[in-house]
């Protein structure tokens, strides 16, 4: 791992027990490594899912106006 700084995160015992069975099965030092790799893997994939170069600000009170005129809202 590079020398970027760091922060403390607790994980439950069942999620470190699953690093620690997997660990001999990867290239990683350690359980940091592995878990930093696995977490921007998994951030990666959910960042390029959510990107939508479609996407358009709505002004909230046209949705309120909206949902009023269709019944969904009370006056």
């Amino acid at each position: 791992m590079t020398n970027e700084q760091t922060r403390t995160v607790e994980l439950p015992e069942r999620i470190l027990d699953r690093v620690d069975d997997r660990l001999p099965r990867t290239e990683f030092d350690g359980e940091a490594e592995y878990i930093t790799y696995v977490m921007e893997e998994v951030l990666y994939r959910v960042e390029q899912e959510t990107e939508d170069d479609d996407f358009e600000a709505v002004d909230e009170d046209e949705v309120k106006d909206r949902l009023k005129s269709l019944g969904y809202l009370d006056e």
